[in-house]
């Protein structure tokens, strides 16, 4: 190569390199790219959609509504990251919703109340011993929640490791756990690894009341509600906060794409660069360590720090070489469990839609609404899944956004999200699901819907239908299961995603994890995105900007 070839070459190289540069940007990579840009750090996002957010956007596909098409509701997005990177003064908004309930096959519905004392007279009615087991209910799941919720913003220790720092994490662990009783130490045991129909059958003996309660430990999950684990999925979704509400859910306004773009924002006005169609092929590694990516187009950019937000079997299976990682390493990814479960429909509405077994001031419209009213129906449902099909009667967590935040649809006009259970990744028969099998899972969850409401179907304008193909295709994540890994105790803690490798690094030097596959797990939390930031920060001995240990 001439003088002159080699000048220009190394002024290209110099043009496109970065300190690091993050593969990704949905809600976790955006977190981390915050952090580290407000260490001054020259950082690069990359993202291989035209919009920003993976699978926390707001679309407009259809005049006048947005759309929240993936990801729909907000509460588990901790409030130390909202505070740090300021996410109000880049326009986050979270309203809290209050309501919610089932209606019932029989006539009858159970609602959800807020205030507590409205919400026993309801649990009352369906079941006095009911209503009289729910504050035992909410004490246990709480103690639960306060032994976990300090452990999302920290380090998961490596149990194999004398390592100062694992040691010290593994004495903490070790010490809130021995504050319990022996008595809550063993029942906190048996719930990490029970079903969550068996936890509340502890409580409860109301059909309805336990569908109710039982729907967050199936939601995103490739299990069923008597399958063992589903207990802590629970726990999962009810650990976040609104306004400093434990286990409080809200609408971020203007749908969910707004805490995306409300971090974009901070991002970009600490310096970052975001660069959107840019789909990354493959992480380029030369003796053992990570020194940029090419993408799909052919162009490539360089760092010695390089951090995916996609999954972990995306990650390591298709975009990096596999000659460059250890094959142990490879089985244990082909293992993690990434199993498609869920569907996604958002729909436009010409009004609000009648449901003349309530009242029409129902505080249920104003909140989560089901029509799965025994743990028995949502396990038949599983099994549907099971056998390779959509459930026939699937679980329903239907919500009308509009109720709560108007701008979503034009005054008068109402938006609905519709989270389905169960829909398989793999069909039965191999068949696929372009085409009349999409059409077929829409109208399974329309036919349920107009059970309850005579008028529903003629109130839709337009829809859109998400089958687990689709997430995948658009949010590129493995199956399309949600919180990128099933939730269950072997995939929890030291153990997410890979043993040995659960502190955000991986076996090449300069490569790390920040996505939902990492600890603490999925939905819509920045916790996995912040922990990286901090671990990065770390090894490159930046200023530190991340609580956390």
């Amino acid at each position: 190569m001439g003088r002159q070839a080699k000048r220009l070459a190394t002024d290209k190289m110099n043009q496109t390199r970065y300190d690091a540069i993050i593969i990704g940007a949905g809600h976790n990579g955006l977190t981390t790219a915050c952090f580290m840009a407000k260490a001054g750090l020259k950082v690069l996002v990359l993202e291989k959609n035209d919009y920003l957010g993976g699978a926390a956007v707001s679309l407009e596909l259809h005049p006048g509504w947005t759309y929240s098409n993936c990801s729909y509701v907000c509460s588990l997005l901790r409030p130390e990251i909202v505070r740090d990177l300021d996410l109000p003064k880049y326009g986050l908004q979270v309203i809290p919703y209050s309501g919610g309930g089932v209606f019932m096959q029989n006539g009858d519905h159970l609602c959800n109340y807020t205030d507590h004392d409205a919400h026993r007279l309801e649990l009352a009615r369906h079941s006095k011993k009911d209503s009289e087991a729910y504050d035992r209910y909410s004490t246990d799941l709480m103690r639960q929640c306060r032994f976990i919720k300090p452990l999302l913003m920290r380090m998961a220790p490596d149990p194999t490791s004398f390592k100062p720092r694992d040691l010290a994490e593994l004495a903490y662990l070790g010490k809130r756990f021995h504050d319990f009783s022996e008595a809550q130490m063993a029942e906190t045991l048996r719930f990490w690894t029970m079903s969550v129909a068996e936890f509340l059958d502890e409580y409860f003996e109301s059909d309805v009341i336990k569908a109710y309660y039982a729907g967050s430990g199936i939601i995103g999950t490739a299990l069923g509600p008597m399958s063992p684990g589903t207990a802590y999925v629970l726990l999962h979704h009810y650990m976040g906060e609104v306004d400093g509400n434990i286990g409080a859910w809200g609408f971020a306004r203007g749908g969910m794409g707004s805490i995306s773009k409300a971090m974009a924002a901070c991002f970009e006005d600490h310096g970052g660069e975001i660069r959107s169609g840019c789909g990354v092929d493959k992480v380029l590694v030369k003796n053992g360590r990570t020194i940029g990516v090419v993408l799909k187009n052919g162009d490539d950019y360089y760092a010695n720090t390089v951090i995916s937000n996609a999954d972990v079997k995306h990650t390591f299976l298709d975009i990096v070489e596999r000659n460059d990682l250890p094959e142990d390493f490879v089985r244990q990814v082909e293992r993690f469990k990434i199993r498609g479960s869920s569907g996604k429909l958002n729909i436009a509405l010409d009004g609000m839609p009648e449901f003349p077994q309530v009242p029409k001031d129902s505080p249920i419209f104003n909140g989560d609404m089901h029509f799965t009213d025994s743990i028995e129906r949502m396990e038949r449902g599983y099994d549907d899944w099971k056998n390779g099909t959509w459930s026939k009667d699937p679980y329903l967590d239907m919500l009308l956004p509009t109720r709560i935040d108007p701008t979503m649809a034009p005054p008068g006009k109402h938006y609905m999200t519709v989270f389905v259970q169960y829909a398989p990744y793999h069909l039965a028969n191999n068949e696929s699901w372009d085409g009349p099998n999409r059409d077929a899972f829409a109208q399974t969850v329309f036919n349920q819907i107009s059970e309850y409401s005579p008028n529903f179907k003629d109130m839709i304008l337009h829809y859109e239908c998400r089958t687990p193909l689709d997430i995948e295709r658009e949010a590129g994540i493995t199956e399309g299961n949600i919180f990128q890994g099933e939730l269950t105790f072997d995939q929890l803690l030291f153990n997410r995603p890979v043993p040995g490798y659960a502190q955000y690094r991986s076996p090449i030097k300069g490569l790390y994890m920040c996505g939902s596959s990492t600890h603490p797990g999925g939905g819509v939390m920045g916790a996995p995105g912040a922990n990286a930031a901090r671990e990065v920060l770390r090894d490159l001995g930046a200023r530190q900007t991340v609580r956390g240990y």
